[in-house]
Protein backbone atom coordinates (compact mmCIF):
# COMPACT_ATOMS: atom_id res chain seq x y z
CA UNK A 1 0.00 0.00 0.00
CA UNK A 2 1.07 3.56 -0.69
CA UNK A 3 0.62 6.15 2.06
CA UNK A 4 0.86 9.91 1.53
CA UNK A 5 0.52 12.40 4.40
CA UNK A 6 -2.19 15.04 4.29
CA UNK A 7 -0.94 18.49 3.26
CA UNK A 8 1.99 16.96 1.36
CA UNK A 9 5.40 15.65 2.36
CA UNK A 10 6.05 18.84 4.34
CA UNK A 11 3.99 17.22 7.09
CA UNK A 12 6.85 14.82 7.79
CA UNK A 13 9.48 17.42 8.79
CA UNK A 14 6.74 19.35 10.58
CA UNK A 15 5.96 16.30 12.70
CA UNK A 16 9.66 15.73 13.33
CA UNK A 17 10.17 19.35 14.40
CA UNK A 18 7.40 19.07 16.98
CA UNK A 19 8.86 15.92 18.50
CA UNK A 20 12.37 17.37 18.36
CA UNK A 21 11.26 20.53 20.18
CA UNK A 22 9.56 18.46 22.87
CA UNK A 23 12.85 16.66 23.46
CA UNK A 24 14.91 19.87 23.69
CA UNK A 25 15.85 20.46 20.04
CA UNK A 26 16.72 23.95 18.82
CA UNK A 27 15.73 25.24 15.38
CA UNK A 28 17.38 27.86 13.17
CA UNK A 29 14.60 28.47 10.65
CA UNK A 30 15.09 30.09 7.24
CA UNK A 31 18.87 29.81 7.44
CA UNK A 32 21.43 28.76 4.86
CA UNK A 33 24.40 26.61 5.80
CA UNK A 34 27.40 28.74 4.83
CA UNK A 35 30.04 26.42 6.25
CA UNK A 36 30.46 23.03 7.89
CA UNK A 37 32.76 23.72 10.85
CA UNK A 38 35.58 21.23 11.35
CA UNK A 39 38.46 20.94 13.78
CA UNK A 40 42.14 20.44 12.91
CA UNK A 41 41.51 16.72 12.37
CA UNK A 42 38.70 17.32 9.88
CA UNK A 43 35.96 16.29 12.30
CA UNK A 44 32.74 18.30 12.08
CA UNK A 45 31.56 20.09 15.21
CA UNK A 46 28.84 22.39 13.87
CA UNK A 47 27.67 24.76 11.15
CA UNK A 48 27.95 28.46 10.39
CA UNK A 49 25.07 30.51 9.03
CA UNK A 50 25.82 34.18 8.50
CA UNK A 51 27.15 35.46 11.81
CA UNK A 52 25.49 32.64 13.76
CA UNK A 53 26.93 29.29 14.69
CA UNK A 54 25.43 26.05 15.97
CA UNK A 55 27.62 23.39 17.58
CA UNK A 56 26.87 19.67 17.61
CA UNK A 57 28.50 16.28 18.02
CA UNK A 58 27.72 15.49 14.38
CA UNK A 59 26.17 17.06 11.28
CA UNK A 60 23.40 15.20 9.42
CA UNK A 61 21.95 16.43 6.15
CA UNK A 62 21.29 15.88 2.48
CA UNK A 63 24.00 16.56 -0.13
CA UNK A 64 22.86 20.13 -0.81
CA UNK A 65 24.26 21.27 2.54
CA UNK A 66 27.78 19.93 2.00
CA UNK A 67 30.77 20.98 -0.15
CA UNK A 68 31.42 19.26 -3.47
CA UNK A 69 34.47 17.43 -2.12
CA UNK A 70 32.18 15.49 0.28
CA UNK A 71 29.80 14.16 -2.38
CA UNK A 72 29.90 12.73 -5.89
CA UNK A 73 27.31 12.97 -8.69
CA UNK A 74 25.47 9.83 -9.80
CA UNK A 75 23.20 11.11 -12.56
CA UNK A 76 20.35 13.49 -13.34
CA UNK A 77 16.63 13.25 -12.64
CA UNK A 78 13.89 14.88 -14.71
CA UNK A 79 10.72 15.82 -12.81
CA UNK A 80 7.64 17.41 -14.28
CA UNK A 81 4.90 18.72 -11.98
CA UNK A 82 1.59 19.04 -13.81
CA UNK A 83 -1.67 20.73 -12.83
CA UNK A 84 -4.80 18.99 -14.14
CA UNK A 85 -8.51 19.72 -13.87
CA UNK A 86 -9.40 16.03 -14.06
CA UNK A 87 -8.21 12.66 -12.74
CA UNK A 88 -5.68 10.79 -14.87
CA UNK A 89 -7.68 9.10 -17.66
CA UNK A 90 -8.34 5.36 -17.40
CA UNK A 91 -7.85 5.29 -13.61
CA UNK A 92 -11.57 4.98 -12.78
CA UNK A 93 -11.62 8.65 -11.68
CA UNK A 94 -9.47 7.89 -8.66
CA UNK A 95 -8.42 10.80 -6.44
CA UNK A 96 -4.88 9.43 -6.41
CA UNK A 97 -2.90 7.05 -8.56
CA UNK A 98 0.56 5.66 -9.04
CA UNK A 99 1.73 4.36 -12.39
CA UNK A 100 5.08 2.79 -13.23
CA UNK A 101 5.91 2.56 -16.93
CA UNK A 102 8.59 -0.08 -17.59
CA UNK A 103 11.47 1.53 -19.47
CA UNK A 104 11.84 -1.18 -22.17
CA UNK A 105 8.12 -0.84 -22.94
CA UNK A 106 8.70 2.73 -24.18
CA UNK A 107 12.21 2.36 -25.60
CA UNK A 108 14.09 3.42 -22.47
CA UNK A 109 16.55 1.84 -20.05
CA UNK A 110 14.92 3.34 -16.95
CA UNK A 111 11.30 3.28 -15.77
CA UNK A 112 9.05 6.33 -15.82
CA UNK A 113 7.06 7.08 -12.65
CA UNK A 114 3.72 8.90 -12.49
CA UNK A 115 2.09 9.92 -9.21
CA UNK A 116 -1.10 11.94 -8.80
CA UNK A 117 -2.69 13.53 -5.74
CA UNK A 118 -5.70 15.77 -5.24
CA UNK A 119 -7.75 17.78 -2.76
CA UNK A 120 -8.46 14.51 -0.95
CA UNK A 121 -4.86 14.79 0.32
CA UNK A 122 -5.20 18.54 1.08
CA UNK A 123 -2.51 19.43 -1.47
CA UNK A 124 -4.69 21.26 -3.98
CA UNK A 125 -7.99 23.07 -4.40
CA UNK A 126 -11.08 21.01 -5.07
CA UNK A 127 -11.19 19.97 -8.71
CA UNK A 128 -7.43 20.39 -9.19
CA UNK A 129 -5.17 17.34 -9.50
CA UNK A 130 -1.38 17.32 -9.21
CA UNK A 131 0.53 14.78 -11.29
CA UNK A 132 4.28 14.31 -11.02
CA UNK A 133 6.20 12.52 -13.78
CA UNK A 134 9.81 11.56 -13.01
CA UNK A 135 12.60 9.46 -14.46
CA UNK A 136 16.35 9.32 -14.90
CA UNK A 137 17.64 11.55 -17.69
CA UNK A 138 18.68 9.53 -20.74
CA UNK A 139 17.88 11.37 -23.95
CA UNK A 140 19.61 14.70 -23.36
CA UNK A 141 16.16 16.28 -23.79
CA UNK A 142 14.07 16.49 -20.58
CA UNK A 143 10.79 16.77 -22.50
CA UNK A 144 11.52 13.54 -24.35
CA UNK A 145 12.46 11.77 -21.12
CA UNK A 146 9.10 12.42 -19.45
CA UNK A 147 6.94 12.17 -22.58
CA UNK A 148 5.76 8.57 -21.90
CA UNK A 149 4.31 9.73 -18.58
CA UNK A 150 2.89 12.99 -19.92
CA UNK A 151 1.08 11.08 -22.66
CA UNK A 152 -1.06 9.38 -19.97
CA UNK A 153 -2.25 12.59 -18.32
CA UNK A 154 -4.63 14.05 -20.87
CA UNK A 155 -5.07 17.82 -20.87
CA UNK A 156 -2.52 19.63 -18.68
CA UNK A 157 -3.34 23.14 -17.42
CA UNK A 158 0.25 24.00 -16.59
CA UNK A 159 3.48 22.14 -15.99
CA UNK A 160 6.89 22.80 -14.49
CA UNK A 161 9.92 20.73 -15.50
CA UNK A 162 13.19 20.56 -13.58
CA UNK A 163 16.43 18.64 -14.03
CA UNK A 164 18.40 17.90 -10.86
CA UNK A 165 21.76 16.24 -10.34
CA UNK A 166 21.76 13.45 -7.78
CA UNK A 167 24.60 12.86 -5.31
CA UNK A 168 25.83 10.28 -2.83
CA UNK A 169 28.30 10.81 0.02
CA UNK A 170 31.95 9.94 -0.50
CA UNK A 171 32.50 9.05 3.16
CA UNK A 172 30.22 7.11 5.52
CA UNK A 173 30.60 9.81 8.18
CA UNK A 174 31.94 7.66 11.00
CA UNK A 175 35.31 9.45 10.93
CA UNK A 176 34.48 13.06 10.06
CA UNK A 177 31.02 13.07 11.71
CA UNK A 178 29.36 14.37 8.54
CA UNK A 179 26.49 11.97 7.91
CA UNK A 180 25.12 12.65 4.44
CA UNK A 181 22.13 11.02 2.83
CA UNK A 182 21.78 10.32 -0.86
CA UNK A 183 19.70 12.63 -3.04
CA UNK A 184 16.06 11.70 -3.56
CA UNK A 185 15.82 9.28 -6.46
CA UNK A 186 13.41 9.29 -9.38
CA UNK A 187 10.90 6.83 -7.92
CA UNK A 188 7.52 7.99 -6.64
CA UNK A 189 7.06 5.26 -4.03
CA UNK A 190 10.08 6.25 -1.86
CA UNK A 191 11.30 2.69 -1.41
CA UNK A 192 14.90 3.62 -2.21
CA UNK A 193 14.71 6.74 -0.05
CA UNK A 194 13.41 4.74 2.92
CA UNK A 195 16.25 2.24 2.53
CA UNK A 196 18.71 5.15 2.43
CA UNK A 197 17.27 6.58 5.66
CA UNK A 198 17.54 3.21 7.37
CA UNK A 199 21.18 2.99 6.27
CA UNK A 200 21.78 6.55 7.50
CA UNK A 201 20.31 5.61 10.88
CA UNK A 202 22.69 2.65 11.07
CA UNK A 203 25.69 4.83 10.23
CA UNK A 204 24.74 7.45 12.83
CA UNK A 205 23.84 5.11 15.70
CA UNK A 206 25.81 1.98 14.83
CA UNK A 207 22.61 -0.05 15.19
CA UNK A 208 19.82 -1.24 12.93
CA UNK A 209 16.50 0.57 13.44
CA UNK A 210 14.09 -1.70 15.30
CA UNK A 211 10.82 -1.49 13.36
CA UNK A 212 9.12 -4.18 15.46
CA UNK A 213 7.22 -1.69 17.60
CA UNK A 214 3.61 -2.02 18.62
CA UNK A 215 2.24 1.49 18.21
CA UNK A 216 -0.58 0.77 20.66
CA UNK A 217 1.96 0.20 23.41
CA UNK A 218 3.88 3.43 22.85
CA UNK A 219 2.64 6.53 24.65
CA UNK A 220 2.30 9.42 22.20
CA UNK A 221 4.37 12.50 23.10
CA UNK A 222 3.06 14.87 20.45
Amino acid sequence: PYISPLYGLGGLPEGFSRLCAIHGGTFMLNRDVDEILKDANGVAYGIKSGNEMAKAKMVIGDPSYFPKDAIRPTGKIVRCICLLNHPIPNTNDQESAQIIIPGPQVGRKNDVFVCSLSSAHAVSARGVYIAIVSTLAEKGNPEEDVKPGLDLLGHVIQRFTTVATTYVPIDDGTTNKCFISSSFDETSHFEGDVEDMLELYRRVTGEELDMDINADSVEADY
